[in-house]
């Protein structure tokens, strides 16, 4: 009889300790949620597929935003907020970061590649996306490579990984390139050429020194791609026409998020 008593206390702190453990107070971004019971989601206007607004509704949508979403309902479950209030701030490549480290923006995921140096100011999530900077041109251009850029024209994104390094090979290859904005109307015109000259991950941002959040954001994440739920989001954006005009991006999973989802990581591309 005593050793059943004594077996049954122990089973009783052990129990009771699980539930402390899993009852941890909330600290950070997920305290700062709860208590407004709201939380802030930085967008991109114009990174399709990834976060833009592509209809007169001005909300958010594209591959990003849908993880984005994902994440809020993990954090509804989590922490028993079924009416958690959604905001959305709009975020360019240049403000992104700075709105994630002050506080306004709670989560942002658009288009951010991780890098070291990125890593010194936010944390990043589990990636969601391989890119490789190659260049996109008219098939009939006549550009095969890098190489062939010397006084041409060539669009990019201010704040970008992408700028930065267009304007590092500028300078160390001396072949006068310039930067404009344009937009196509006819991607089938159009062709990836050149080869590879930077690889990166995107992930979504949240602030430094936050891991009770980040572990929330990861959790999210690993549970979309183990239950292959990622498969689904993935084709609707990159393989299936997109609003607002229906155009289909025709670009299968490749082999390096293949194992990103298999083995997530969050660390920059080497």
């Amino acid at each position: 009889m005593q050793k059943i008593t004594l077996l049954a206390c122990t089973l009783g702190l052990l129990l009771g300790s699980q539930v402390q453990a899993n009852e941890a107070p909330l600290t950070g971004t997920l305290s700062k949620i709860a208590s407004a019971n709201s939380i802030t989601l930085g967008y991109r206007d114009a990174s399709v597929p990834f976060s833009y607004v592509g209809d007169h509704s001005g909300k958010p949508m594209g591959y990003s935003v849908d993880l984005a979403g994902k994440i809020v309902e993990r954090i509804q479950q989590q922490l028993a907020l079924p009416d958690l209030k959604v905001k959305y701030n709009l975020v360019t490549s240049q403000t992104r970061i700075p709105l994630v480290q002050n506080g306004t923006v709670d989560l942002e995921c658009g288009s951010t590649g991780v890098t070291a140096e990125r890593q010194k100011q936010v944390a990043f999530s589990y990636g969601f996306i391989y890119v490789k900077g190659q260049l996109l041109t008219a098939k009939d251009s006549g550009i095969k490579s890098f190489a062939d850029l010397r006084g041409k024209n060539v669009v990019t994104t201010a704040g970008t990984t992408n700028e930065r390094f267009l304007k590092s090979y500028n300078v160390d290859h001396k072949i006068d390139m310039f930067v404009i904005s344009a937009k196509a109307n006819d991607p089938h015109k159009w062709v990836v050429v050149g080869e590879e000259q930077s690889r990166e991950i995107y992930s979504c941002m949240v602030r430094k020194d936050d891991p009770q959040f980040l572990a929330l954001v990861n959790g999210a994440l690993a549970e979309l791609y183990s239950s292959g739920e990622i498969n689904g989001i993935y084709k609707r954006w990159f393989e299936q026409p997109i609003p607002p005009k229906g155009l289909n991006l025709e670009f299968p999973m490749t082999s390096e998020l293949k194992a990103i989802i298999a083995k997530p990581v969050s660390d920059p591309v080497q």
